[in-house]
């Protein structure tokens, strides 16, 4: 990896949401033409979604205010999550297998997980926190 010139390039969640975004290029090449099933707007909500996760991660990761940061965090958990809604609807629309969005689903899920734990760690609101 080229040296980090911004903050957000050092988070593991920020680089893991990139290889994401790598391993769907890979899976939107295989899928390219394959015709039916209203394909076109699934790919494109689960470009538009792996894109908006890594952007969100970004800016909130250059938010000074803690809460902002949460904020966009939790934007990019909820986007991450749509992710891994579009490959189950690729999967039941018979685009590809359940067995082939597995390693995508997988990438996705540790990416939830992080974002989680960055949202619990910046939305700190004493009094607010559910018991």
């Amino acid at each position: 990896m080229p040296t980090a010139l911004f903050d957000h390039e050092k988070l593991d969640v920020y680089q893991l949401e990139l290889s994401v975004i790598s391993w769907l290029t890979d899976l939107f090449e295989e899928l390219r033409d394959i015709k039916g099933a209203r394909l076109a707007e699934t790919l494109d909500q689960l470009d538009r979604a792996s894109l908006s996760s890594l952007l969100n991660t970004a800016e909130g990761n250059g938010k000074r205010v803690s809460q902002l940061r949460a904020r966009f965090f939790d934007d990019a958990r909820g986007s991450a999550t749509e992710c891994a809604a579009c490959l189950d609807a690729l999967a039941a629309k018979r685009a590809c297998s359940a067995k082939r969005v597995e390693e995508g689903k997988a990438m996705l899920a540790r990416i939830v997980s992080m974002l989680t734990k960055l949202v619990d760690r910046f939305d700190d609101v004493p009094g607010l926190r559910e018991l």
